[in-house]
């Protein structure tokens, strides 16, 4: 099964396609772990990423998607993958239909998350230093204070991740998704849940659409 998680900026994206991948055996694929992997392995694409990074500019979509189509044709994917960070806009969800061939993704999952709770969520997120593990300051608070659970590497709070900017960056997600929501739910993929409640109970609603995902377009 190939799973399509969208959602906005402290949705939980990350976070959900992590479990779900442990639980279904498939493997997650997060476009900005590709991007880091690319550029510390110094692959070509990486080397042409890091150009654009090295001048402050965005990597190109279709460099993104090139590393995209690397990794889903690697042969853990047979079975299916778990996809987070893509796509952003129509670009990349018809590059992604033309790499899956024309099928699609099997199921696209909207994890619908109100304002006060991203705020909530993000305001407190702490990023590791060496690996990007994410935990938070109540939520899911690391075993040793400042210090990453994974590797031990220091935690820090993003300059981004305060509740001026947050309202900001949820702005423009919700614009730029807006027509990607709209082009899966023409073609009958996509499904809206709530996100708003704890980690585990989201979790279960999303295995529960694995199972019968027709059953409905909302939970």
């Amino acid at each position: 099964m190939k799973i399509i998680l969208l959602g906005p900026p402290g949705a939980g994206k990350g976070t959900q396609a992590k479990v779900l991948a442990e639980k279904l055996g498939l493997p997650h694929i997060s476009t900005g772990d590709i991007l880091r992997q690319n550029v510390s392995g110094n692959t070509p694409l990486g080397k042409q990423a890091q150009d654009f990074m090295n001048r402050g500019a965005l990597v190109p979509d279709e460099l993104v998607t090139q590393m995209l189509s690397e990794r889903i044709n690697q042969s853990d994917t047979q079975r299916g993958f778990i996809l987070d960070g893509y796509p952003r806009n129509i670009s990349q969800a018809e590059a992604l239909d033309n790499m899956l061939k024309k099928s699609g993704p099997d199921l696209v999952i909207y994890l619908d998350t109100s304002e006060p709770v991203i705020i909530q969520r993000l305001s407190g997120r702490l990023v590791c230093s060496v690996c990007s593990e994410n935990f938070h300051i109540k939520n899911m608070p690391p075993k040793v204070d400042m210090a990453c659970d994974k590797c031990g590497g220091k935690l820090y709070q993003r300059n981004d991740d305060n509740p001026q900017t947050i309202k900001k960056r949820l702005e423009v997600y919700l614009k730029e998704s807006s027509p990607v929501v709209q082009y899966y739910n023409q073609k009958g993929s996509l499904y809206r849940l709530s996100a708003d409640g704890d980690a585990e109970m989201v979790l279960n609603k999303i295995i529960e659409l694995t199972k019968e995902p027709n059953d409905s377009h909302k939970v």
